[in-house]
């Protein structure tokens, strides 16, 4: 607050007001304060009232953030007509005895705010429509490029002590295998090399989002990111009527991550297995696939979405894991696309602490595992901004629907691909258990799959005996198989 006062003057990212409101200025504001604060590399816009706009002294203010416009609430008001949303909070303080509002904007982070149907920006200290400066859009679009997520501050102005109470830093030594050093300043260097935190120019810290998220004691302690954490909700049958258990996280992503995933597959239900001697139980989903599916929904997630985390919701008959943000790879070639990370940092800390699979194997993983189980093949949903993924308990082959059959056949012969194979009906009759004296089940899949041109003849001239199959994006290439 101080440092703020003491500015010399406004700048792109300040905003200096004593009684003004307007419910829609005040919502162009945040717009172009979000966008000024990631053009200007700065790690929050501010709205100040209560302070003269002429010399900064304080003189207090009347401005009352409490307000409804109609009868909605202001700030859900604001939060509806702002996309993509982004976390914005009006802070009442006393300041030398008087009342001021702080309102602290997060900066943009992947695409410019718009307030309602423009996009705003500070051009000195006056708030202006972004389409009428191509310049600064073309800049602010470069800085989304240059300074990801991670690097911003989740929490500024720290003392040693605030940033060792806040974070987890047992856990990240734990992790990594290091020993943890015997004084404040080697585990402060530690995490200051690994990007967890790091010293502003007034002796103090910022925890980045990259140390918040991974290794929070309590996320709540981090305003903007507390809704982050991860949702778990055990439903009782296949809908979403009755909920037999929800809980949401409030530790950093790494040292729970083990945890979460033993929890998860706690309350996973189970399935009767039929041995050659004995007969038992197993989780209906395999572990290694749940665990990756986790481990992808947390990386993968767009942070520029406020208000929601990775929810993984529990069903009788299936199990659903949601992400904020859609695929950066078309879900159709997640299994020999080369893979995107919005999220870098989170990816390569997480794989090397051993929490996940290297860098675009997961997937493969997860494909393998329904299919060395028999399962029905997972499959990817985007509903609204998200990315959801989907695994079945066993079906009988029988009891999955077309759809289900030709997108195994389709996941087979991608599997198959990328391990330098083809789909062939006897590869297909072992994905599914058929017998070679039912070989003509598994032809019929074979050609509703190519019917719905997700696979295709690796030779044509073959007889149908020995005809192998490639997915349709390998047609292209199969001269060099």
């Amino acid at each position: 607050m101080h440092r703020l006062i003491a500015l010399p003057q406004e700048t792109e990212w300040v905003e200096f007001k004593e009684n003004f409101f307007k419910a829609e200025d005040i919502g162009q504001y945040i717009s172009a304060l979000a966008n000024s604060a990631a053009l200007g590399s700065q790690d929050k816009g501010y709205m100040l009232w209560g302070v003269s706009d002429a010399d900064h002294t304080v003189v207090g203010t009347t401005m009352n953030p409490h307000h409804k416009v109609g009868n909605e609430d202001f700030q859900n008001w604001l939060t509806r007509l702002l996309t993509p949303q982004i976390h914005f909070e009006f802070v009442e303080l006393e300041v030398e005895g008087k009342r001021v509002v702080l309102l602290e904007v997060a900066p943009a982070t992947s695409s410019p705010v718009r307030f309602q149907n423009d996009e705003w920006i500070r051009v000195g200290s006056y708030k202006k429509k972004l389409r009428d400066h191509p310049d600064h859009a073309r800049r602010l679009w470069q800085t989304f490029d240059s300074r990801p997520f991670e690097t911003l501050a989740a929490a500024s102005g720290l003392d040693t002590t605030e940033v060792l109470r806040r974070l987890d830093y047992p856990g990240y030594f734990d992790l990594m295998g290091m020993p943890l050093p015997d004084n404040r300043k080697g585990i402060l260097e530690a995490l200051e090399m690994e990007e967890l935190v790091r010293p502003t120019s007034h002796g103090d810290w910022d925890i980045t989002n990259l140390g918040a998220i991974l290794f929070a004691k309590n996320i709540n302690d981090f305003k903007a990111l507390k809704r982050k954490a991860v949702r778990v909700i055990r439903y009782r049958g296949d809908s979403r009527v009755s909920t037999i258990r929800e809980q949401s996280g409030v530790l950093g992503y790494a040292p729970a991550f083990a945890g979460l995933v033993n929890f998860v597959n706690n309350m996973l239900p189970s399935v009767e297995v039929i041995g050659e001697a004995i007969r038992g139980d197993e989780r209906a989903y395999p572990e290694l696939a749940v665990r990756e599916l986790i481990a992808n929904a947390i990386i993968h997630q767009d942070f520029a979405q406020t208000g929601n985390g990775p929810m993984i919701e529990i069903f009788d008959s299936r199990l659903e894991i949601t992400s904020p943000g859609r695929p950066l790879v078309d879900p159709l070639r997640f299994v020999d696309a080369p893979p995107k990370s919005r999220n870098e940092a989170i990816g390569a800390l997480m794989r090397r602490a051993g929490m996940c699979e290297e860098r675009g194997s997961g997937w493969d993983k997860v494909v393998s595992e329904t299919e060395l189980h028999q399962l029905p093949a997972p499959l990817v949903e985007l509903p609204e901004d998200n990315t959801r993924v989907v695994l079945f308990a066993p079906k009988t082959l029988s009891g999955m629907s077309r759809e289900e059959k030709v997108r195994a056949v389709y996941l087979h012969a991608c599997l198959r691909r990328v391990n330098h194979e083809t789909l062939t009906n006897s590869s297909l009759r072992e994905r599914f258990g058929i017998s070679q004296q039912n070989a003509a089940i598994a032809s019929r899949l074979i050609s509703d799959a190519v019917a719905a041109n997700l696979i295709v003849p690796f030779d044509t001239a073959a007889g149908r005996r020995f005809m192998q199959y490639l997915p349709y994006w390998a047609a292209d290439t199969e001269a060099s198989f």
